[in-house]
């Protein structure tokens, strides 16, 4: 296993920085962020840290220098928009920068792109099938083209009250994953698996590494603490935030040496990206760069033991 972090969480420095801060640190790679450049509309969304729509062979050549002079990989390239908005403009934008990121995936030699499935959220998930179908089809005839395996995270994007009720991301749970990759029928498509959502959702994070081994493309290290209390006040029906907040490795409620343990047993050898949004430490650069070194000094001796 590789232990990186995802670049979203230093949005203000440049890919040099980036790759600077991961070699300092002793990060082995960083998922880095492609969104088009421009406004983000929403938290750690809009980030631009490789601009696929301008990458020119100088381009190219300065992003391969930076690797091999800092001995810092590139695990994927990553993008989280919905693809499925019923906000038809939102959705043609998305779909064709999903293209551009696997496209740049394919000549920068990295053969992995992060994302979401997308969904319309006011309606149920069997009124978005058929429009799944008709748009990750052709996305994913794509990837398999251009040798490329696009990891779905599985966040059920449902924070806000504009995400309400359905959520934002259909690929959120084990049987909708296996409806998924039956009827794509492709071994390209899989999962950015992050253990903190199934445990927000009352479900066994460990049996899906399990389950879905030969599906598992990427992994996702981000932690989250569950307020009983207030669970117990509101239900599972409140908005999430409302009862559990995203927290960094070792400060939640995932046992990672647990969880660690089962990815070796399961033959992954993969990277492992610590997502930083534990909002304790969202105020500065500076604390931000604590939350990294601090992650990285509890994930270390459990990802090499």
């Amino acid at each position: 296993m590789q232990l990186g972090f995802v670049s979203a969480i230093l949005p203000e420095l440049s890919l040099e920085e980036v790759f600077g801060t991961a070699q300092r640190i002793g990060y082995e790679c960083v998922e880095v962020m492609c969104w088009p450049v421009g406004k983000a509309d929403r938290r750690y969304a809009g980030v631009t840290h490789i601009d696929v729509n301008s990458l020119d062979a100088a381009g190219i050549e300065t992003i391969h220098s930076l690797v091999e002079r800092t001995g810092v990989a590139i695990s994927g390239l990553g993008y989280y928009p919905n693809a499925l908005s019923p906000n038809a403009v939102d959705a043609e934008n998305a779909v064709r920068q999903i293209y551009n990121v696997i496209d740049a995936c394919a000549v920068l030699e990295i053969n992995v792109m992060n994302t979401f499935i997308g969904r319309d959220w006011t309606q149920s998930v069997e009124n978005n099938w058929l429009r799944f179908l008709e748009t990750w089809k052709p996305i994913v005839r794509h990837a398999e083209e251009k040798g490329i395996l696009i990891a779905i995270e599985n966040c059920p994007m449902i924070f806000t009250e504009d995400e309400w009720p359905g959520g934002k991301n259909l690929a959120h749970s084990p049987a909708i994953w296996r409806r998924m990759f039956e009827e794509l029928g492709s071994p390209s498509i899989g999962l950015n698996y992050d253990p903190s959502h199934p445990v927000w959702l009352q479900m066994d994070h460990l049996a899906p590494l399990e389950q879905f081994t030969e599906r598992i493309f990427h992994l996702h290290a981000k932690d989250l603490a569950i307020d009983q209390d207030k669970l117990n006040q509101v239900g599972i029906m409140a908005p999430p935030l409302e009862y559990h907040s995203p927290k960094l490795p070792g400060s939640g409620d995932i046992d990672w040496k647990q969880f660690l343990g089962v990815v070796r047993d399961v033959g992954y050898d993969g990277a492992i990206c610590v997502e930083g949004e534990d909002r304790e430490y969202e105020d500065s650069l500076e604390s931000r760069l604590v939350a990294l070194e601090k992650s990285y000094a509890h994930l270390r001796p459990l990802v090499s033991p």
